[in-house]
């Protein structure tokens, strides 16, 4: 096991263990949380951390809590305790809309979420229904419509002809649209065709290392999620048991047997 992996057989990793993996002041923080659906506790004391322009995935089985954390951090659980930070600023009990419109969070759903009868131009332009102006969200569905031309050549036919691969692409570029700092992405790779997943996640690097974009994500993809990743976090029934980087997690053997298919 390298230094850079930490590994639990019945004692998770620690919080200063994590923040090797980040730092000392990451950008995002999560400590000691306790969070979940009305009375039920699905997140036990649960710690994460990842750093400006860093990307983490969360891998595990069913139920292990991995959308659990995503919800949590924008705003869907009861959080019961602890304290989830951005930039050093408690976001704990901010709702979902203040998260996104003043701190920068967009979380990107599982399910398809987009609106098929409108166009993709219109589907853009609903990200920045928070703008104040709507001029400012306009100018943003420019830009993206620009860096994305498989968007721009479809910008006003409706959302329903798109690929599966495109319908993703505007998920993302939709969420883009209110400049967020932060993307939570629940399994980007889902239902799609492997040339649309290489597609995702190299539009994925794009934002992390071209825009600085912290990026945590859901992946049932163990392997593609964890050769994205800059860090690695395995759970199972609401806590992480495993972290490091994520070329390291892909070479350790207990996680190939149970998440790789090694």
């Amino acid at each position: 096991m390298s230094d850079n992996q930490f590994s639990v057989l019945g004692n998770p990793p620690e919080s200063k263990d994590l923040k090797k993996l980040s730092s000392d002041k990451p950008y995002l923080s999560i400590e000691n949380l306790n969070a979940g659906y009305g009375k039920m506790e699905i997140l036990h004391n649960l710690n994460l951390y990842a750093d400006k322009g860093q990307s983490l995935c969360l891998i595990g089985p069913n139920g292990a809590g991995k959308s659990t954390i995503l919800h949590s951090i924008y705003g869907f659980t009861n959080i019961f305790s602890g304290i989830i930070k951005i930039d050093q600023k408690n976001i704990t009990t901010l709702s979902p809309s203040e998260k996104l419109k003043s701190i920068g969070i967009a979380y990107i759903l599982q399910d398809n979420s987009v609106f098929p009868d409108m166009t993709v131009e219109e589907n853009l332009l609903m990200g920045g229904f928070t703008k104040n102006k709507k001029e400012d969200a306009f100018d943003e569905v420019i830009k993206i419509l620009s860096k994305y031309d498989r968007l721009k050549q479809r910008r006003n036919q409706l959302a329903k002809v798109l690929s599966g691969g495109e319908r993703r692409l505007l998920e993302i570029s939709r969420a883009l649209v209110m400049k967020p700092s932060i993307l939570l992405i629940d399994e980007p790779s889902i239902g799609l065709e492997p040339k649309y997943i290489d597609m995702v996640f190299e539009i994925l690097r794009d934002l992390q290392k071209n825009e600085g974009k912290t990026i945590v994500l859901v992946e049932q993809n163990a392997k593609k999620g964890l050769e994205f990743s800059d860090i690695g976090y395995v759970l199972t029934s609401g806590k992480v048991v495993m972290a490091g980087e994520g070329k390291d997690l892909l070479n350790n053997d207990n996680v190939g047997k149970l998440f790789l298919g090694g």
